[in-house]
């Protein structure tokens, strides 16, 4: 019996841990900012990861093709600028007709979103028009 006991105190001291952190509800504050840096390299080394590009288009007066899109940047710590937007021309059989490249001028910071618009002579025949990211600069 008294081995057991001996046994389940042991067991029982090694078991304690020093760390109080748990008990008192306290984090370490090291670890948000070490948990923040890590993601923010992440960020950096991946700008098209964390934005997103939409819009949709429509006929003018003179025949242009106007597009009127949103950028966003779900990045948490970075922000971005100089966001380059690849703008795909589809036909009604999604036959791609034209690929165009537009680069935004703008900062996004972390979960902004901006606007944009621009114009094009689009390709004839040309029904839909798709939107891809394809760099971005970290500010």
């Amino acid at each position: 019996m008294r081995r057991l006991l001996v046994l389940f105190c042991i067991i029982f001291i090694c078991s304690c841990n020093n760390d109080n952190s748990a008990i008192s509800g306290k984090k370490n504050p090291n670890s948000y900012e070490k948990t923040k840096e890590t993601l923010g390299n992440k960020e950096k080394k991946n700008p098209i990861a964390f934005l997103s590009v939409n819009g949709r288009k429509k006929k003018n007066l003179i025949g242009q093709t106007v597009i009127k899109g949103k950028i966003t940047n779900h990045a948490s710590v970075v922000s971005y600028k100089d966001v380059e937007v690849q703008l795909l021309f589809y036909s009604k059989t999604r036959t791609l007709l034209e690929k165009d490249n537009e680069v935004i001028y703008e900062v996004f910071p972390p979960g902004g979103t901006k606007n944009f618009k621009t114009k094009y002579f689009a390709p004839k025949g040309t029904d839909s028009v798709g939107y891809e990211i394809i760099s971005a600069k970290i500010n």
